[in-house]
């Protein structure tokens, strides 16, 4: 008789965003016309310059093993990204190091973080992978439940009231996924200050740091001071800004203790990411950052037409989104009514019912903890996001 699989996988759920993927792909496959708000991919191609780099790497015979923490030139160039931009100092030989996405990034400084038993703090609603990472990784998440009326920001308030003497670590994601929210340098000061005083490591995710609207700043967590800067572990990547979500680049900046840590898990993992996908990074690091801007400008225009489009839905409750490419809307006044004879009982059975009936896909909001909720992406065509929001509003009409 064989034997059972690990009992590590009875722990974890798979990803809400990959299977509603799935089942929208299933749809495309059998000839129907999808509009898909789901996967927070961008729609955009990797700019040319970048292409046009990863050829030359080939060209050159770049297509070797590198250092398992990246190429030197790569964490030079991030080291020269985070001083100019931020006046953060960051040696690339020791307090960087590369991963094959910012996934990998987080999943490894978990790795590095976490003893069996610790506790992971992570506001509600959190990107969908955090909780199952953290699991695997022998840890508790502990969940704190920011108000929606302060547009999900953590309090310092808030944080302390679920600190225990176990608290090893806070996830915290800024830009948001799936809010959108920015936090601002005095709300980051309040969650970092508490997280000093308690010896409580932060785990930054901001890879959507260059996406941004509404004038709005961002400030990295660690820019605060030297204090926090040292508890800090920020992540970020090529993925979303760059478009380039299959190169898989991620890195990861923090102490020389933590970076050896990750060095050490990665080395006995993949030993390092694709080195001619890295070589593409630096000239996109390097490059006129307009590649970026010019793609911001054009998900601006989306998330405007998207955001009043569902403002005036009588009983759809958006965010406005500073960040990222989401709108991350309240659709419980549908909850105990009916669409087709069929009881809608929470953003699963919302989602499933759009998407069966309309060829709309969102994501629900019960994969981000907050089960009143779906969540649009604009990273899509505006002839797609019009199209797609019609058949939204049609949707809903239907709903008795």
């Amino acid at each position: 008789m064989k034997k059972s699989l690990s009992n590590k996988l009875d722990k974890i759920s798979p990803s809400m965003t990959l299977a509603i993927t799935s089942k929208a792909n299933k749809l495309k496959r059998e000839g129907k016309k999808v509009y898909s708000f789901g996967t927070g991919e961008p729609d955009f191609d990797t700019p040319k310059v970048i292409i046009d780099a990863a050829n030359e790497a080939m060209e050159k015979g770049i297509t070797r093993y590198t250092d398992v923490k990246g190429l030197i030139d790569l964490r030079e160039a991030i080291s020269q990204k985070y001083k100019n931009e931020f006046s953060l100092d960051y040696d690339p030989e020791s307090e960087i190091i590369v991963s094959s996405g910012a996934k990998h990034s987080l999943f490894t400084a978990l790795q590095a973080l976490l003893s069996d038993g610790d506790e992971v703090i992570i506001p509600v609603p959190y990107w969908v992978s955090y909780s199952e990472m953290v699991k695997v990784a022998g840890g508790k998440p502990v969940f704190v439940y920011p108000k929606k009326e302060n547009n999900f920001i953590l309090t310092k308030e808030e944080l302390e009231a679920v600190v225990t003497p176990k608290s090893k670590v806070i996830m915290l994601n800024n830009p948001s996924n799936p809010t959108g929210v920015v936090y601002t340098k005095e709300q980051l000061k309040e969650v970092a200050n508490v997280c000093v005083k308690e010896g409580i490591y932060i785990l930054s995710d901001e890879i959507y740091e260059m996406l941004l609207y509404n004038d709005k700043q961002f400030t990295p967590i660690a820019s605060l001071s030297d204090e926090i800067k040292d508890i800090t572990i920020t992540i970020n990547g090529a993925s979303k800004s760059y478009a380039m979500t299959g190169w898989r680049i991620g890195y990861a900046l923090a102490n020389k203790e933590i970076v050896k840590a990750m060095n050490t898990i990665q080395g006995q993992c993949v030993s390092h990411p694709s080195s001619i996908s890295q070589y593409a990074t630096i000239k996109a690091l390097k490059a006129d950052q307009n590649i970026v801007y010019d793609m911001v400008k054009e998900y601006d225009k989306r998330r405007k037409y998207m955001l009043d489009f569902l403002m005036n839905i009588d009983g759809v409750e958006p965010i406005n989104p500073d960040g990222a490419f989401y709108v991350f809307a309240d659709v419980s006044a549908f909850y105990g009514k009916e669409y087709k004879g069929k009881q809608i009982n929470g953003s699963i059975d919302f989602a499933d019912a759009l998407l069966s009936s309309k060829y709309v896909a969102v994501i629900p909001g019960i994969g981000f903890g907050a089960d009143d909720f779906i969540r649009f992406s604009y990273a899509t065509s505006m002839d797609d996001i019009k199209e797609g929001l019609k058949l939204f509003k049609e949707f809903i009409n239907e709903i008795k």
